[in-house]
């Protein structure tokens, strides 16, 4: 991997994003102007993070405020694909339930040094997991409160409370969105080579070092996330993590 990005790599981009458009547009995805949104906008805020992470990482407190701002964008983020914006202080507490316990147990441990250089990626890899099973939980959780209603309210004709009635419906749809996090950590080195493994072996570290940089990450996921699903779905029995329309619906 070269030291600085070069020539190289600009060609590589607008190859990639050629296929992926070209793609797009012989398949009929209707996709194509999406792609190239994504792309630039991905370069951009890239090359901003780039220049904001090599300040930051001077200084622990300096670290440790980008940390919270990614958090609130991910709070931000996932409260929108939800649909349930409003109830956005209910998506903090449930992704920093999952995310603040997991970071104290990594940098206690002494598993990654309280540097700026270790608070910054690994701060974001597990704010970004619990973000994605925040959304993926909500999603799963509201959709089926709204495709099996009658199920609700046959639970509520026999007697169950509000909250009761809402564990009947949404109980077995939680754990889809762990799924994908114990996949990962299933297949890793079989199927795929995550980041944090990559990463450490373009960075110069041996393959025993990047190994052991994973398995924390991949650990710390599933920790964090479990962690985020079980709070998600605590709060949408409690009726406090609710979109607008799922409200008047189940509060009377």
């Amino acid at each position: 991997m070269p030291e600085q990005p070069g020539p190289a790599l600009a060609v590589a981009l607008i190859v990639l994003l050629a296929i992926a458009v070209t793609v797009s547009y012989v398949g009929r995805l209707r996709l194509e102007r999406r792609f190239a949104t994504a792309a630039l906008r991905a370069v951009v805020q890239l090359a901003l993070v780039s220049l904001v992470i090599a300040a930051v990482l001077v200084h622990i407190a300096w670290s440790a405020a980008f940390a919270l701002v990614m958090m609130g964008v991910a709070v931000a983020t996932a409260a929108g694909r939800i649909g349930a914006p409003r109830a956005w202080p209910w998506v903090a507490v449930a992704i920093a339930a999952g995310v603040l316990p997991v970071l104290t147990v990594i940098f206690v441990a002494g598993a990654v040094p309280f540097t700026g250089a270790g608070l910054v990626p690994m701060a974001g890899i597990i704010i970004g997991g619990a973000m994605t099973a925040t959304s993926l939980a909500g999603r799963r959780a509201f959709a089926a409160l709204r495709d099996e209603h009658g199920t609700y309210e046959a639970a509520l004709s026999i007697g169950l409370p509000r909250s009761a009635a809402v564990t009947e419906v949404i109980e077995r749809h939680l754990p889809e969105a762990l799924v994908p996090g114990m996949d990962q950590t299933r297949t890793v080195g079989l199927v795929t080579l995550p980041g944090a493994f990559v990463g450490v072996l373009l960075g110069g570290g041996s393959p025993v070092q990047a190994g052991a940089a994973q398995i924390i990450v991949l650990v710390g996921l599933l920790a964090t996330q479990a962690i985020t699903v079980v709070v998600v779905g605590r709060l949408i029995r409690s009726a406090r993590l609710l979109p607008a329309d799922l409200k008047d619906r189940l509060i009377p």
